[in-house]
C-alpha cells in the first residue's frame, strides 16, 4: 500500500526545508521531492553564496535553536556588513541600489520594540550551509528527502494530491511548491504570475582574468550597466538589454568576456569560466498562493532581482508563517479560514519586496534622470533619518501583519524579553508552541492556556525590561496576536486564542 505523506513539498531549497522542519514539528509526515541528486554548488558557496539575513529570519532560526548551528558568519570580520549598530562608528550597514547606508547614522531609537537582549538586526551567512543546516534537523525531525526527483504532474481531489515524477508516484494530502522560479507546481496548478518584464541581465560568474588591472575594484556603473568585483575573479554584471540574454541555454566564456567588455568599456580578457548563472529583475507574484490543496511559498510564489538579499528572507518567513497553519489545518486544530491567513498576511509583504526591487532597479538605469534621482536618494541616505528607515527595511526591522487590535504590538514579532532569571523569550520557542506571556501571574489566564492543552504554552515571570506589557498571546511563528498593558481584558484574549487556536 502507497504511503500517504501530509505534505509534499516540491523543493529541497532552503524554504522547503524550513518548511519540512516547521511541518515535522508539529507531527505532520513529510516528503521533500528534489530534482537535484547533488545540492552542492559553487553558487551557492563563498562569495556568490553569501546571504544576507534580516532581523525576522534571525529570530526565526534563533526561536527554533537554529542560529546556534551557523558558523560562517562568525568567519566575517568585513566592515561593509555589520551585525548591529555601533555607536560611533561608521562602517556599511547595507545598501540600497548600491547607494551604502552607514550603521553610525541609524538611530536605533526609532525602532522601540528592538530590546538589548533582541537577536541581532543582520547576519551572512552562506546558501549551502543554511541548507545543509536545515536539512539536516529535517532529517532529525522524520522529514524524508528525495532527490533527483521532479514533480512532472499532479492531480488533486477533495481529499489529497496524486504527484507524479516520470514513472513514479506519491500521494500527500497537501501539495506545497518550493520549486523556485520557475515552479513546475506553479505552472501546472495554474497560478496566474502577474508582474512587471525585466530591465536588465544580470551575471554572476567566477573567472580568470588575465589582465584584471583594466577593471575598477568594488562597484562601479558605466553608461551601460554596472559591474563589481568583490575579490579577483568574482564579478557581477548588470547588461541593460531588457533581460533578452537571461535564458536556461549555458553562459559560454565568449559571452561573459563580451558582456564585460561592453560593461566595462575596456579589452579586458577572460582567460577561463569556471562558473556562471544569468538571472533578472522581473518582478512577479502569484495572484493567490493557494489552490485547493496546493500551496506555493518562496520564488514559487514571487520572484523578483535579487538586488539587496531580500529573496531569500522573504521565502523563510513565508514557510515560518504557513508551517504551523497548515499542521493546525492538517490535525483539524485549526479555526475557519486559519490558512486563508497565509496569504492575507504573506501577500502583501511580497508586494513590497517587489516594489523595493523595482525602485531599486528604477535609480540604477544608466539613464541621466534615474542617475539624477540616484543622486537625490543619496544625499537623503546621508541622513539619520534616511539611513534609519531605509536599514529599517532591508533588515525586515519594520515586518508587521495587520491582525487588527488596539494594542501597537499586536501584529509584530514579540520582543526577546529576557526575564529576571537570565531566560527569554525566544528560547521557550523551540517546540513551535503557541505561548500566552504572562508577566503578572494572573491565575484566569494561567486557566485560559491550560484549556488549550499541548497547544498553548503559559510562561510566567519577571522581565527585566516590560515595555509596558502585561501579557500577550504569542502565535507559533512568534507574532503577537494579541498583547495587554495593565488594563486585562479577559474577553478580549479568549476572542484572540479563539481565532487563532480555536475554541477550547
Amino acid at each position: 500500500m502507497t504511503d500517504v505523506h501530509d505534505v509534499i513539498i516540491s523543493g529541497a531549497g532552503p524554504v522547503g526545508l524550513f518548511l519540512g522542519c516547521e511541518l515535522a514539528l508539529a507531527k505532520c509526515s513529510v516528503l521533500i521531492l528534489e530534482k537535484t541528486e547533488d545540492p552542492r554548488s559553487p553558487l551557492k558557496q563563498f562569495p556568490f553564496g553569501i546571504r544576507g539575513l534580516s532581523a525576522p529570519t534571525i529570530e526565526a532560526l534563533y526561536r527554533r535553536g537554529l542560529l546556534k548551528e551557523l558558523e560562517v558568519h562568525k568567519q566575517f570580520k568585513n566592515p561593509h556588513m555589520t551585525s548591529a549598530p555601533v555607536r560611533g562608528a561608521s562602517r556599511q550597514g547595507g545598501h540600497f541600489a548600491g547607494i551604502p547606508f552607514h550603521d553610525s547614522n541609524i538611530d536605533t531609537s526609532q525602532w522601540r520594540y528592538r530590546l538589548e537582549s533582541s537577536t541581532e538586526t543582520n547576519l551572512l551567512s552562506e546558501m549551502e550551509e543554511i541548507e545543509s543546516v536545515l536539512a539536516h534537523r529535517a532529517v532529525d525531525l522524520g522529514v524524508e528527502i528525495k532527490r533527483g526527483l521532479t514533480i512532472t504532474d499532479f492531480h488533486q481531489t477533495a481529499e489529497g494530491v496524486s504527484v507524479q515524477s516520470d514513472d513514479q508516484s506519491f500521494q500527500g494530502r497537501w501539495l506545497v511548491g518550493c520549486d523556485g522560479s520557475r515552479s513546475v507546481v506553479r505552472k501546472a496548478g495554474g497560478f496566474a504570475f502577474a508582474g512587471t518584464e525585466p530591465e536588465f541581465t544580470g551575471y554572476s560568474a567566477q573567472v580568470d582574468i588575465a589582465d584584471a588591472e583594466k577593471l575598477g575594484p568594488g562597484r562601479n556603473l558605466t553608461p551601460t550597466g554596472m559591474y563589481f568585483q568583490s575579490q579577483p575573479g568574482y564579478l557581477v554584471m548588470l547588461e541593460f538589454d531588457g533581460g533578452a540574454a537571461h535564458s536556461a541555454e549555458p553562459v559560454t566564456l565568449e559571452q561573459v568576456q563580451e558582456v564585460l567588455r561592453r560593461v566595462s568599456n575596456t579589452d579586458v580578457t577572460i582567460s577561463a569560466l569556471h562558473a556562471v548563472t544569468t538571472w533578472t529583475d522581473r518582478a512577479r507574484q502569484a495572484t493567490t498562493y493557494r489552490n485547493g490543496r496546493v500551496l506555493l511559498a518562496g520564488d514559487a510564489a514571487h520572484i523578483h532581482s535579487p538586488l539587496g538579499g531580500q529573496g531569500l528572507n522573504l521565502g523563510l518567513g513565508d514557510a515560518m508563517n504557513l508551517g504551523w497553519k497548515l499542521a493546525a489545518t492538517i490535525q483539524k486544530r485549526a479555526p475557519e479560514n486559519l490558512l486563508d491567513s497565509y496569504q492575507i498576511e504573506r501577500s502583501p509583504v511580497g508586494a513590497q519586496v517587489l516594489d523595493w526591487s523595482r525602485a531599486q532597479v528604477a535609480i540604477m538605469s544608466p539613464s541621466p534622470r534615474a542617475r539624477a534621482l540616484n543622486a537625490i536618494i543619496r544625499d537623503l541616505m546621508n541622513t539619520r533619518d534616511g539611513a534609519t528607515y531605509i536599514a529599517g527595511r532591508v533588515w525586515g526591522v519594520f515586518t508587521h501583519y495587520d491582525l487588527g487590535g488596539d494594542h501597537a504590538l499586536v501584529g509584530h514579532s514579540v520582543p526577546n524579553f529576557e526575564f529576571e532569571d537570565g531566560a527569554r523569550i525566544g528560547e521557550f520557542m523551540a517546540d513551535g508552541k503557541g505561548i500566552l506571556l504572562d508577566f503578572e501571574g494572573n491565575a484566569s489566564l494561567k486557566s485560559l492556556a491550560s484549556g488549550y492543552g499541548d497547544g498553548m504554552k503559559y510562561v510566567s515571570g519577571r522581565p527585566k525590561e516590560r515595555l509596558g506589557l502585561s501579557a500577550a498571546l504569542i502565535r507559533p511563528d512568534g507574532i503577537i496576536a494579541w498583547a495587554s498593558d495593565y488594563d486585562l481584558d479577559c474577553g478580549e484574549i479568549e476572542k484572540a486564542a479563539a481565532r487563532w487556536f480555536g475554541c477550547q
